[in-house]
């Protein structure tokens, strides 16, 4: 029981799940800065961003096994592929975790009165399984990275703020764009790890069309437009919120390992510790905000 439990928190892969945490922190900060605070609708969209994360991590499992792209590959547990788990399974606890990012999103649309706020939800679900499902799976075009600034930068940031304030703030745009950098640039590590595999199978990711040296180079600006966006967020609340650049010190080794031509199994650090600069981020960015 032990061991089937350790594999699926494995499938589940734990690493990325600071994605899904650090723009509700972020939202948070954004909403804390325009003097609303609320523990309950920002726990609830914390459950909702983990459920989806954990979700989309299954749903990519799932869609990865069943088309053989994941037969050879580094880094984290597939279920699928390994065998662990049959397809079926992986898929209906893909669903499931879907569905309960979609009940914690309907109390949080009841608490907050913004109905229109489920049409949203249902768009995130849809977006989540058609990353690698689906007969068009859009991340096997080279749109993953753009889908996550996307739904885990700005949707889950603004949102965030908005369910707990009540309005579209300027600054939780811009909180987003920088929790939302870090989690694209964990995508553009995980997809440069596996470059060369993903163009043998077809899976045309992002870096796979760009090539190596571009996509290094991506991941460099994307950490640079990360501290841009703190430091433009500091400027529209607190000064206190620069303090949020103190977590982007994680990427030191991270840029050394990138710019200095690490591949395969040497780039799974950098998808951990940047995940662990952007939670730092947002945390950070909630953190000057309560200072001030």
């Amino acid at each position: 029981m032990k061991d089937t439990l350790s594999i699926w928190l494995a499938g589940a892969r734990p690493r990325t799940l600071p994605a899904a945490i650090a723009p509700i922190l972020a939202g948070a900060a954004s909403a804390a800065a325009a003097g609303s605070i609320d523990l309950l609708i920002t726990a609830l969209c914390a459950v909702v961003a983990l459920a989806l994360q954990v979700g989309v991590n299954y749903a990519n499992d799932y869609s990865d096994g069943v088309r053989g792209t994941d037969d050879d590959r580094v880094g984290p547990i597939r279920l699928v592929a390994s065998g662990l788990a049959s397809a079926t399974a992986v898929k209906r606890a893909a669903f499931l975790s879907f569905g309960v990012g979609a009940v914690a999103g309907l109390v949080v649309v009841a608490l907050s009165g913004l109905w229109w706020l489920l049409a949203l939800g249902a768009v995130c679900i849809l977006a989540a399984w058609f990353y690698t499902g689906g007969r068009h799976p859009y991340g096997y075009l080279g749109f993953g990275e753009a889908m996550v600034l996307i739904f885990f930068g700005f949707v889950a940031t603004v949102g965030t703020a908005l369910v707990i304030s009540g309005s579209v703030l300027a600054h939780a745009w811009v909180a987003g764009l920088g929790v939302g950098a870090l989690a694209s640039g964990i995508l553009v590590a995980n997809n440069l790890r596996d470059i060369d595999t993903d163009r043998v199978s077809g899976k045309m990711t992002l870096p796979a069309r760009l090539g190596d040296r571009r996509s290094r180079l991506l991941y460099l600006g994307l950490c640079i437009v990360a501290a841009g966006a703190v430091v433009a967020f500091a400027a529209m609340t607190t000064w206190f919120a620069l303090i949020a650049l103190l977590s982007l010190g994680l990427l030191v080794d991270p840029l050394r390992r990138v710019l200095g031509g690490a591949k395969g199994p040497r780039l799974i650090p950098v998808i951990a510790s940047t995940g662990f600069a952007e939670i730092g981020l947002g945390l950070g960015l909630l953190v000057g905000v309560w200072l001030a």
